[in-house]
């Protein structure tokens, strides 16, 4: 018996200083949490902007092949806006999606004195930042901004952070092609697409409403477009403009709260001078008298299959441009 039992506590031992051997062994991965969920990623962000502002990378949990592009420039990270920033601004707008391990923001920041509009995209892997993707908007390189009264603001409206009902939640490809309807509208827009637009549709614009803003002035064009809403804008056909949106990617999905988080490029060819809205008004695009294009960064908030609100970061590009990142829907 006495035997039995000796052999039996040898054989716990043995068992005991294996699961002890195991749990004294970790996964090769690095500190950011497998299972980072909406409040871990968005500290991310949050850590991200503190080493930004403090011109420190090493700061992060980063890949060894990380990459990190600024304005559609690949670059090494620790360079360009690493070097000039100067503090984090006031607006703040999150958007996370741990299934994807990805997260992104929206905000202001500080160059100098000067305050800007940064996007950011973050991606995790095996805890570790392995993409960091940014798009500064600097006032001065559009028609129009509202930086400085994103900046007062401080947060986006509440309707983008309260979650859809679970009974009610679209999927993540169901999102993206309401998104992409979106671009398909806006493209060549002959005000006869298919539109898909809540009645109280709003745009933003580097931190200007581009719906729902009557003008004091006359517009150059003719038309006061901006005070019109998301649908009778494109049900006009004004944005025939836009003559091509290509590497239409859209790597961020918040199914939980109804958002996606896209990126692409509004090419405007130069050859679209003048032409008629539906209503049969002409209007003046003369100052689109040469190829150009803009890089844009943007945010939809969607319930029930329709666009209630967009979101859009953008500046000023070379005709064309091709961004660095993989992957993206043509256009075509």
């Amino acid at each position: 018996m006495k035997k039995l039992i000796t052999v039996k506590l040898a054989i716990i031992g043995l068992s005991l200083s294996l699961i002890t051997a195991v749990q004294s062994q970790q996964l090769p991965v690095g500190p950011i949490p497998l299972n980072c969920d909406r409040v871990c990623l968005e500290k991310l962000v949050n850590d991200y902007l503190t080493a930004v502002v403090a011109h420190d990378p090493s700061r992060l949990p980063l890949s060894v092949d990380v990459r990190y592009s600024e304005n559609e420039q690949f670059m090494d990270i620790g360079d360009g806006f690493w070097n000039t920033a100067t503090t984090i601004g006031n607006y703040k707008h999150y958007f996370a999606d741990p299934e994807a391990g990805q997260v992104a923001f929206i905000g202001t920041m500080i160059e100098g004195t000067n305050k800007l509009l940064y996007a950011l995209r973050l991606r995790i892997e095996l805890g570790r930042i392995t993409e960091v993707e940014t798009a500064i908007y600097r006032p001065g390189g559009a028609p129009f901004d509202g930086v400085a009264d994103m900046d007062t603001l401080g947060k986006p409206e509440e309707i983008w952070l309260d979650p859809v009902p679970e009974s009610k939640r679209a999927t993540r490809q169901e999102l993206i092609a309401v998104a992409n309807a979106y671009f398909e509208g806006l493209q060549n827009n002959d005000g006869k697409g298919y539109y898909p637009f809540t009645k109280d549709c709003h745009r933003i614009e580097n931190g200007y409403a581009t719906t729902n803003n009557p003008s004091a002035t006359p517009s150059r064009t003719g038309f006061d477009a901006f005070a019109l809403g998301c649908l009778t804008q494109f049900q006009s056909g004004y944005y025939k403009i836009v003559t091509r949106i290509h590497h239409r990617r859209f790597l961020l999905v918040d199914v939980e709260r109804g958002v996606v988080y896209a990126y692409c490029i509004f090419d405007h060819a130069g050859n679209v001078h003048k032409y008629t809205l539906t209503d049969g008004r002409d209007v003046d695009m003369s100052r689109f008298s040469r190829p150009s294009s803009i890089q844009v960064t943007e945010a939809f908030l969607i319930e029930d299959g329709l666009i209630r609100r967009v979101e859009m970061v953008g500046s000023s590009a070379p005709y064309h441009t091709n961004p660095p990142w993989e992957g993206g829907l043509s256009g075509k």
